[in-house]
């Protein structure tokens, strides 16, 4: 099936994939990576618009829309695709089995850095775009690209902003699909239909520093830290839903900058994270937090404060689920599931425009040394997207 879908291949996903993975763009991605890109959709007249954002405290984040045409008429559709060509760094080259920057093929298989996440996934939706506008001369609907260099990073001078700015341009999105690495063993494996949302919690116990020999002239904040910790993690926030998991909490550090044994630290800190469904806010999250640490400790003990990084979200269009599920029976047999767990991605701020969803290659390697994707899991996943675009416009 796959080998001979290949055949009649006119834009190699392969041959794709390699270009962009050739090019080292850890975080934030260079705008080098993006002239890449744009050479490739050149070919079939793609438009590009480049944005570069930045603030005083980060860098400058290039970012990308790309489409074959923008008519914004009732009777026209605009699907585009989001993703980043940014990547993590790659750790120690010396674990690696090739070098995580020559796109080596082997065995079956494409090793490099961002294969899985989420070079792979751009190279297989430009492939399957680029067919489908060539066989599609005159249409009048729009493919089109919202493609960042910050999405492993800050994620603040990204897709965000982006969006932001192709809508003040009277530019309208009428679904998205975002290219996250979204399969655990197999491409149709899952769909992404909505995302958990996540807070960062900062706890902070003050106590009073002093000789540890003298403990009653000091007041340590471990202890109640402790005993705060105790409490939060035997916290059930809730039982989930239909839709979501259990909302989940973590403590990813506990620190009370002690550099000798003999003496009782003036306070403790806690770094927390939440990943929670849509029964929680972040807000309403924070507040019972208070009320649990209130009663554990005190509320003079502590101070506590929160960033939410994404609220969680679900897509309801039925339409556009059936369609990429069909998709992916086709071509695959498999029935996707739908799903909400995982990680977090650029479709927290997509959500805002259009109806969108996260589907991608197989993630088991993603952001590991030796990333590396099955060669034909890139002929399918452009298959199916392929097929998704001619049903979706039809």
């Amino acid at each position: 099936m796959v080998n001979s879908f290949k055949k009649d291949w006119l834009y190699d996903p392969l041959d794709i994939a390699i270009s962009l993975l050739q090019y080292q763009s850890i975080t934030p991605a260079a705008k080098e990576v993006f002239a890449i890109m744009r050479d490739w959709l050149d070919k079939e007249n793609f438009i590009h618009q480049r944005f570069d954002f930045s603030d005083k405290d980060t860098a400058t984040v290039t970012n990308l829309y790309s489409y074959c045409n923008h008519q914004n008429t009732k009777d026209t559709k605009n699907l585009a695709f989001a993703g980043h060509l940014d990547v993590v760094p790659v750790g120690s080259i010396k674990q690696w089995s090739y070098d995580p920057f020559a796109a080596t093929c082997h065995d079956g298989l494409l090793y490099g850095r961002g294969t899985a996440d989420m070079k792979g996934g751009i190279a297989a939706w430009m492939a399957a775009a680029l067919e489908y506008v060539h066989h599609h001369q005159h249409t009048k609907n729009c493919l089109s690209f919202i493609i960042t260099g910050d999405e492993e990073g800050p994620a603040i001078n990204g897709t965000k902003k982006l969006l932001h700015a192709i809508a003040e341009q009277g530019i309208t999105i009428d679904a998205c699909i975002t290219g996250e690495p979204t399969n655990p063993d197999h491409i149709g494996d899952e769909i992404k239909v909505g995302r958990r949302g996540s807070a960062n919690f900062n706890l902070t116990v003050v106590g009073k520093q002093g000789h540890i020999a003298y403990p009653h002239l000091a007041d340590n904040p471990i202890h109640k830290m402790v005993t705060a910790c105790h409490h939060l993690t035997n916290w059930v926030i809730d039982d989930g839903n239909e839709f979501f998991a259990p909302s989940h909490l973590e403590i990813s550090s506990i620190d009370v900058g002690n550099t000798t044994r003999n003496i009782i630290p003036q306070q403790a800190t806690a770094l927390i994270n939440i990943r929670f469904n849509d029964i929680q806010t972040a807000e309403s999250l924070y507040e019972k937090m208070t009320n649990i640490l209130d009663n554990a400790i005190g509320h003079d003990a502590y101070h506590l404060t929160y960033h939410c990084n994404s609220e969680s979200f679900i897509t309801h269009d039925e339409n556009l689920i059936n369609l990429l599920s069909q998709s992916c029976y086709k071509i695959t047999g498999f029935q996707p599931a739908l799903s909400t767990k995982g990680g977090t991605s650029d479709s927290r701020f997509i959500k805002n425009y259009c109806p969108v969803l996260d589907f991608g290659l197989v993630g088991k390697t993603m952001h590991q040394v030796d990333e590396h994707i099955a060669i034909d899991d890139l002929y399918i996943l452009t298959a199916i997207y392929y097929d998704f675009m001619t049903e979706f416009f039809k």
